[in-house]
């Protein structure tokens, strides 16, 4: 989940039509609609572009922290049929795992502190130019824990993971939330960045259901696992051209 993220049986709930009645006032959220997607009329589309082993698509990758959905996906890319190249890696901080993680597959790496700025606008239109300076055909925000600013939002595709079943449970503490709310089924949703947090288009999501004995600490962990497989999953279908696209 960075501020700046198929359908199961179980928990589905029918979207309200017009003739529903309205939730009643203070009700909680419940668990989300389990589905591939929630585009709606007014909802920007991704461009499709090449994702072939012969013309790899280029993704740079934003992190700030360990680095595993990173990983995910580096593993991934090591198969030249996967057709996605980490290009670069960028951080909003030096000296953590996730720079040394694309630093030992040989990935080109950039950090831009937030305190080198005098304020946030000129850290945004850095962080634009260096992301800008690697011609992304995506970006992937991958525990990146800064909100993304226009001179991104403005000029690249930014997609990012959230570990909850979006619109449900948005924000820093989306595990924690699933479980006071006593839902059975969460899961993790991969989504459009625009400038909200966690209220992009929904491209994809997985359920992972909550046990019993479930802590904040091992709901989380099953959820990274499916987050990890969503995401390598769906990476390239986000960038292969396809019937409507483009």
């Amino acid at each position: 989940m960075a501020p700046g993220r198929a359908a199961h049986p179980r928990g589905r709930r029918r979207r309200p039509g017009r003739g529903d009645p309205a939730p009643p006032a203070g009700a909680a959220p419940g668990p989300a609609p389990l589905s591939a997607g929630r585009p709606g009329p007014a909802a920007p589309r991704l461009r499709s572009v090449s994702a072939a082993p012969d013309h790899p698509a280029r993704v740079v990758v934003l992190v700030s922290g360990a680095g595993t959905l990173l990983q995910a996906v580096l593993d991934a890319a090591a198969d030249p049929s996967y057709g996605v190249r980490v290009v670069a890696v960028g951080a909003d901080r030096d000296g953590i795992e996730g720079l040394a993680r694309a630093r030992r597959a040989g990935v080109p790496t950039f950090v831009v502190p937030l305190a080198d700025h005098p304020d946030r606008a000129s850290w945004d239109e850095a962080l634009a130019a260096q992301i800008g300076a690697h011609h992304p055909d995506l970006v992937l925000s991958a525990g990146f824990m800064k909100i993304v600013g226009e001179p991104s939002l403005g000029r690249f595709r930014i997609v990012n993971t959230h570990p909850a079943l979006l619109p449900s449970f948005p924000g820093a503490h989306g595990v924690r939330d699933a479980l006071a709310h006593g839902v059975k089924v969460t899961g993790a949703t991969l989504f459009e960045v625009d400038a909200g947090v966690d209220t992009g288009r929904i491209l994809a999501q997985r359920a992972v259901d909550v046990l019993d004995d479930d802590t904040e600490e091992t709901l989380h962990e099953r959820i990274k696992v499916v987050e990890r497989r969503l995401l390598v999953e769906e990476l390239p279908r986000l960038l292969r051209p396809g019937p409507g696209t483009g």
